[in-house]
């Protein structure tokens, strides 16, 4: 094989193609929802009975895959996950009822979970600090490309083949990215195509040891006694619900309450992920710029969620006002907020924990995360059907300012990042 000069760019935007496939398939259910809650008769409680029975394997998957792939390792780990997600996304064509459509989405769950656990694994072991949130930014940024695709292109295939082929369709993407992940990821100490020269440039930059100090379950449980673990797992807790809220309610939302037709949902529902398309690199980059600039790699992170945090207070207006694309518009200035925020929580922790436990402090995070986004959609389901969506916007809408606190008040830097890294 030819060596590359810059492989861990190719890995990176390999791993975007697998996010933008994962919210494909995910999303597939959300943006069919009016349809199918139609067909079979639901009502809001019932379809987010569906929408968390998803949440909540995710969530347990994030912190049993974490742990997974830092034994089993990256490339395996996420083969394995994709093959498992791509079947299950097929089958759910097939569904007949409240109680199928639960267990597919609960299975389609397990396999996702590992998608971010496996990426930030990777990111962590292929690239130096001061390129990380770019790299985060890059693969993360899948989640607004496949949640805008599949907004655009499901509506249109359900409507020409029908809503059962929307499902086979998705689950296809992913076995054909398998090949791909097998051809460019290898392992950063046997790679064949790494060249000595990147090899060097990637481990100087590394401010994290490769191995904790601990072993066995004594250095899993090591990291529940450090304050850093839980400013992680409270920061994305208290961020990630604002996101499922809006990926899994607004088709259901735009229908319900502003009358808008499959064809209107494909016209428009695409626009607050391009909005968090956006601010995935906003985050990145804005953070690269201040660690240029002599910042400490924390508190440029830091800062970038201090004022990300801002613009997702939007989704009160949103929620208030009649025009139904200015409805649109705030609600896509609140997403872009929010995935700023969110690439420094999928950030810190690699700047913060040795690459061996990378992907079980992440695992952990995620398994909050996920428990309370599938809290906040059971109570979403119960107030639209007994109020409104204005409580859950007016949630969704707060939490970040708490989030961000978490963060501020727990994350310390360890001693091997009291130093600025250089620039190159």
């Amino acid at each position: 094989m030819k060596p590359s000069r810059r492989l861990r760019w190719w890995i990176v935007w390999t791993l975007f193609l697998s996010t933008t496939i994962n919210y494909i398939n995910r999303q597939t259910f959300s943006v069919l929802a009016p349809l199918i809650t139609r067909e079979f008769h639901l009502n809001h409680t019932q379809l987010a009975s569906i929408l968390s029975a998803f949440q909540f394997s995710y969530a347990g998957m994030w912190l049993i895959g974490g742990v997974l792939l830092d034994v089993i390792g990256t490339r395996l780990g996420l083969a394995l996950a994709v093959i498992w997600w791509s079947t299950t996304s097929a089958l759910t064509g097939l569904a007949n009822s409240l109680s199928q459509f639960a267990v597919f989405r609960f299975l389609l769950g397990i396999g996702e979970g590992m998608n971010w656990p496996g990426a930030s694994k990777a990111v962590a072991e292929w690239f130096p600090a001061k390129e990380r949130g770019v790299a985060v930014a890059i693969f993360d940024s899948g989640s607004s490309v496949g949640g805008a695709i599949a907004a655009i292109a499901v509506p249109w295939i359900a409507i020409a083949l029908g809503w059962r082929f929307a499902f086979a369709l998705s689950g296809v993407l992913g076995l054909m990215w398998l090949a791909l992940w097998l051809r460019v990821y290898h392992p950063l100490r046997s790679h064949p195509r790494l060249t000595a020269e990147e090899k060097s440039l990637i481990e100087a930059g590394h401010d994290t040891a490769k191995k904790s100090g601990g072993s066995g379950a004594a250095k899993w449980l090591g990291l529940l006694r450090q304050s850093n673990t839980w400013g992680i797992v409270l920061g994305r807790s208290l961020t990630d619900p604002i996101w499922w809220f809006y990926v899994f309610w607004l088709p259901q939302y735009l229908s319900d309450a502003r009358g808008f037709s499959l064809k209107q949902i494909a016209a428009f529902a695409w626009v607050p992920f391009v909005a968090a398309d956006i601010g995935n690199f906003t985050g990145g980059f804005a953070s690269a710029f201040l660690i240029r600039r002599g910042l400490p790699v924390l508190r440029a992170r830091k800062w970038v969620c201090v004022i990300s945090c801002l613009p997702v207070i939007a989704g009160i207006p949103a929620a208030r006002t009649h025009s139904a694309y200015w409805a649109l518009a705030l609600i896509a200035f609140a997403v872009w907020g929010y995935a700023s925020w969110s690439t420094m929580g999928l950030t810190f922790p690699s700047d913060l924990f040795p690459q061996d436990v990378v992907g079980s402090v992440t695992g952990l995070s995620g398994f909050g995360a996920g428990l309370a986004g599938a809290g906040l959609t059971l109570v979403v389901g119960k107030l639209v059907d007994r109020f409104s969506y204005y409580p859950a916007f007016f949630v969704a809408a707060t939490l970040p300012l708490l989030a961000t606190f978490s963060i501020l008040l727990l994350l310390r830097p360890p001693p091997a990042l009291s130093r600025v890294p250089h620039s190159t």
